[in-house]
């Protein structure tokens, strides 16, 4: 079974045989309660062997629990709601800085990408100018002419750079192992000749998600094994230019698939934050050899072969580094900017642009025991009061039920956009992924009903993109504070807000907070694009013939809320 991020054209092979589909009702029926008493009595009868090399049935637990709590409690800070209008803004959502890194970049220097070419040309013509790194995160690579055409460029700047440039260009990728791995021909196989050619300056850093192993890594299919979770940052830097997105290395995200895109130029700390990042996770990751296999790197624990608590403690621990040697450093950078101001020194930032735009990179890594984007995001939609108006997008529109709550309760005006049922990334497929459209019918008819129950229909709206040929990806926010016509702060990257994106994969965006007001027009052109294409969902919405769903799939929808 594919993720939510297969492009359509290949979903026509898609099929599952019967015992799966048992399995996968019965996933649905078992109980939270029965999952618990599994879990005990599991744990218990395998805890010394889990000790020595870590329980097969154990991990069987996460597929059978759905555990979604409440919203988190709230980190706040004394004063820390700030002002309505754009002055003060990043007083107002400086309380980011208390948990992350946070980044004062020129407004300038961010640009808001709106094509799917716009986004693979960008790539393109970096990748060939690139005189340092070139650093690529997410979840796989296709295997068609326009993605070999981008490994090929990564082939000419290796060469410029080995012959011409002199200069020890390095390249990284890190991709997910599950969905990098499938097929004979697969993202693997796409990049082991420059693996080969040029191994003192090429990784390639497969994740792979330590509640696969064991009994269920055995049992569970190729097609489904990505469910269980994945490596899902999109991250793609080259030198000092950044672009954060929720686009995969893959064909249709390169002509007819609409997503998100924002290109940081000349942002150097942005950049290298993000390099740390990708290594970090490409340092837990499996090492593709030049002979196709695969070796972790010395001294880390093996992902589904150690103890699965030994391996998510290190992995935190090496990641969370990466951002607190960031939040250090941006502290320094701090104490070092008031001394200049006290001196009445300039504090432009590069290139004499103004420092008028705050970047404050989200990372969520729930089976590593980080949640960090899912902490921030609850605090932004909790403090979203009425008044102010909130933007959500997601290609899969599968609310948690700690946003939902969020989104429910007294507070901003929201304008939730989704795919229509033949803009889903799963319509047309054969065998039971052709249902999963569906089944997001039946999630968006269940949430609809809720805002009506509640009489919430004049502060939460929900509407469908529609686009011939298109497929929809996008997903984010915009945030507008009360009295304001343009957005001040964006969420951009690759988490859905989903049960997936925060408890199951490797997600991590940014918050953008602007007061710069070109920036800010361009974020609202960008969401104006995305809306102007899409109608407002009623209750005649669900009384189309199109509209139906089988009694079957109710059934498993709260199977496919969990795993897509």
């Amino acid at each position: 079974m594919p993720t939510t991020d297969k492009p359509h054209q290949r979903r026509r092979s898609v099929k599952m045989a019967a015992p799966i589909t048992w399995r996968r009702l019965w996933y649905c029926v078992y109980t939270p309660a029965l999952a618990g008493v599994f879990t005990r009595i599991s744990d218990r009868f395998f805890r010394t062997r889990d000790r020595r090399r870590g329980s097969s049935l154990l991990l069987l637990a996460p597929l059978l629990a759905e555990a979604d709590p409440s919203p988190l409690p709230l980190f706040r800070s004394p004063g820390s709601t700030g002002a309505q209008g754009t002055d003060g803004l990043h007083a107002r959502f400086l309380w980011m800085a208390e948990h992350v890194p946070g980044f004062r970049v020129p407004g300038t220097h961010i640009h808001i990408l709106t094509s799917p070419d716009q986004f693979y040309q960008a790539m393109k013509a970096r990748i060939k100018t690139a005189k340092r790194r070139v650093v690529m995160a997410s979840l796989y690579l296709g295997t068609g002419p326009l993605e070999q055409d981008l490994v090929d460029c990564m082939q000419e700047a290796l060469q410029r750079s080995q012959e011409v440039d002199n200069s020890d260009l390095q390249v990284s990728i890190l991709l997910d192992y599950t969905r990098g791995s499938r097929g004979q021909t697969n993202s693997r196989t796409m990049l082991l000749p420059l693996l080969q050619q040029y191994s003192s300056r090429m990784r390639v850093s497969l994740y792979h998600t330590p509640d696969l192993r064991g009994l269920l890594r055995l049992l569970v299919p190729q097609r489904f094994n990505e469910t269980i979770g994945v490596q899902h940052i999109k991250a793609y830097l080259f030198d000092d230019d950044l672009i954060i997105s929720g686009a995969n290395l893959s064909d249709s995200y390169f002509t007819n698939r609409q997503d998100r895109y924002v290109l940081l130029e000349n942002c150097w700390e942005v950049a290298d934050f993000f390099s740390d990042l990708v290594g970090a996770v490409g340092d837990v990751s499996l090492q593709l050899q030049p002979d196709n296999s695969v070796s972790m790197m010395e001294n880390m624990v093996h992902p589904y072969r150690g103890n699965r608590d030994d391996f998510s403690a290190s992995a935190r621990q090496h990641i969370m580094e990466v951002v607190n040697t960031a939040r250090t450093s941006q502290d320094i950078a701090k104490s070092e900017r008031l001394k200049r101001e006290n001196k009445g020194e300039e504090g432009g930032g590069e290139e004499g642009g103004k420092e008028d735009t705050w970047v404050f990179p989200l990372i969520q890594m729930k089976p590593l025991g980080i949640q960090v984007d899912e902490e921030i995001t609850q605090r932004l939609l909790t403090d979203a009061g009425p008044g102010a108006t909130v933007f959500l997008t997601s290609g899969y529109f599968n609310l948690t039920r700690a946003y939902m709550s969020l989104v429910l309760g007294v507070g901003a005006d929201y304008r939730i956009l989704t795919a229509s049922p033949e803009v889903n990334g799963f319509f047309g497929a054969k065998g039971i992924a052709g249902e999963i459209p569906a089944a997001y019918i039946h999630i968006a008819r269940q949430f609809y009903s809720k805002v009506c129950h509640q009489g919430q229909q004049e502060r939460v709206h929900l509407h469908e993109y529609h686009r011939a040929h298109w497929t929809f990806h996008a997903k984010g926010l915009w945030y507008y504070l009360r009295g304001q016509v343009r957005p001040c702060l964006t969420l951009i990257g690759s988490p859905n807000f989903g049960y997936r994106s925060v408890h199951r994969d490797l997600e991590a965006q940014i918050a953008i907070v602007t007061e710069n007001q070109e920036l800010q027009a361009h974020l609202q052109e960008e969401q104006e694009m995305l809306y102007q294409r899409s109608t407002e969902v009623s209750s005649s919405t669900f009384q189309q013939p199109d509209r139906h769903v089988k009694l079957w799939v109710k059934l498993v929808t709260p199977l496919i809320k969990n795993f897509f």
